[in-house]
């Protein structure tokens, strides 16, 4: 306990004692002087203040002492002298003695029973609270759920939580208080603890390990200091939670981002090693002149582009796949768009390869308004229609379709190929992760799906596969409608 806590308590321990001796002294006024009492009367009515014992046992043998030294001074024969020496005024006062202490001895015991029904209920409060506690969301701010608790569980109009790490004020309850938010931070910064009977209200500090974290301030709380010190405790191991929570989570995404860089590197660098293979040995014949033929050196040049291509995908595919590792659905810019739209802007840039592939459009008229990042849903939608291009069979058709059910709008892009063996239906949306039977003869890094995947999960949506081998396979989008009023 600190010097500052001990000397707030001794105050009010004679504050308690006061209080006690000057209710002694209002009685001996009043039938000394308003009603005139006899010396059996007034000894009764003593008993009866003292019986009362407003504040607690050490209060009430203050007033017993008292009472006895005025019941001799103002009652017993000769009035107006003190008298304890004598054996019959010795008699007279050990006898007021034993009954006062009687009296507040089994007054004790009753209000003992009354404290043990109190501390029974301070124990059952702290056990919902600690359950609250350990239940509390923590996608929500769980300081603000724990002032909500307390409030809740313990009845208080007022609640405040301080939190010295942050600095923020959380507070909770349907009423005010107001002036104590020096009070709150010094609590949390030197540890100190303020109490008004009057407004009954007290400030505290929150301790961990001995040092204070934060503060809490209550209103109308009658908690004895055991309760209150296992409340500011639970109050402590609440927010270490929270904090050791977000610690694991920043490790967490710190592992993930180094896991997923490198990664990256391991397979750029495994997908790399083919084009530019062909591109060194097509550059190397060229620049050597031992390519003579005109036919012969177009194809080399061919070859260069078309593996120049490829690695400028690659690097897009895992640049746009690093972006999205880190998007949230709160960073994402959404309008309201129709699936038309979504899908035009898919088409858009891969119209030069569809020259000679059937390609198929058949959307319903019906179609709710979709809220959506364009460009990035687009790039979805891409991803599907250039997975079905490389795996379809030469001379089928691939289809895009739409449809709308359960709130939610579907788009679907079907092909009539080889389809995907069952055993890898699991992992294609895995990056860089690529069926054996097509690895050699289909180019590709594993990244498309994994980035169509990632856009629906920031959108709050899903994509499914639905296949069988010699049957062909549709992927499904499913985006949640932004309204029921068709585009």
């Amino acid at each position: 306990m600190s010097r500052r806590e001990f000397g707030a308590r001794f105050e009010m321990a004679w504050l308690h004692i006061s209080g006690a001796l000057a209710l002694i002294a209002a009685v001996t006024f009043v039938s000394t002087r308003i009603i005139p009492l006899g010396t059996s009367t007034a000894g009764l009515f003593y008993l009866v203040t003292v019986a009362a014992r407003l504040w607690g046992i050490g209060e009430a043998a203050a007033a017993s002492a008292a009472a006895c030294l005025c019941f001799d001074y103002f009652f017993l024969s000769p009035v107006g002298r003190l008298t304890i020496g004598r054996p019959a005024s010795i008699e007279g006062a050990f006898g007021f003695l034993v009954a006062a202490a009687a009296v507040t001895l089994l007054t004790a015991r009753s209000g003992g029973a009354e404290d043990s029904i109190d501390r029974q209920s301070e124990m059952e409060s702290l056990y919902a609270l600690s359950r609250a506690i350990l239940l509390t969301d923590p996608a929500r701010p769980v300081a603000k759920q724990i002032v909500h608790q307390i409030a809740q569980i313990f009845k208080l109009p007022a609640v405040i939580l301080y939190d010295r790490s942050t600095g923020e004020t959380f507070c909770a309850g349907p009423e005010d208080m107001l002036g104590i938010d020096d009070k709150l931070r010094e609590a949390a910064v030197r540890g100190t603890l303020f109490q008004d009977a009057q407004e009954k209200t007290v400030v505290t500090a929150v301790r961990l390990g001995g040092d204070p974290i934060a503060s809490v301030a209550l209103k109308g709380a009658a908690l004895s200091d055991s309760a209150l010190h296992a409340l500011t405790n639970l109050v402590a191991i609440g927010l270490e939670r929270v904090r050791g929570q977000e610690a694991a989570r920043r490790a967490e995404l710190v592992r993930q981002s180094q896991e997923l860089k490198s990664t990256l590197l391991d397979a750029i660098a495994q997908e790399f090693k083919a084009p530019l293979t062909s591109i060194k040995a097509a550059a190397t014949a060229l620049v050597s002149g031992s390519v003579t033929d005109l036919l012969q050196q177009r194809v080399l040049i061919s070859i260069v582009d078309e593996e120049a291509d490829r690695l400028s995908r690659l690097v897009t595919d895992a640049i746009q796949m690093a972006h999205l590792e880190g998007a949230r659905t709160d960073q994402t810019t959404t309008e309201l768009y129709p699936v038309r739209a979504l899908v035009d802007t898919a088409l858009a840039p891969i119209k030069p390869s569809l020259e000679g592939r059937q390609l198929f459009v058949h959307l319903q008229q019906d179609l709710p308004l979709v809220a959506v990042d364009r460009e990035l849903v687009g790039l979805a939608i891409r991803q599907l229609v250039d997975n079905a291009l490389k795996y379809a069979l030469p001379n089928t058709p691939i289809t895009i379709s739409g449809r709308t059910a359960e709130g939610k709008a579907f788009i679907c892009v079907s092909d009539r190929g080889p389809g995907i063996p069952q055993e890898d239906q699991a992992r294609i949306f895995d990056q860089f992760y690529r069926s054996p039977s097509n690895r050699r003869h289909v180019p590709g890094a594993g990244m498309g799906l994994a980035i169509a995947r990632k856009i629906l999960e920031i959108h709050r949506g899903e994509i499914r596969v639905q296949s069988s081998p010699g049957e062909g396979t549709e992927f499904v989008i499913a985006l949640p409608a932004a309204s029921g009023i068709p585009a």
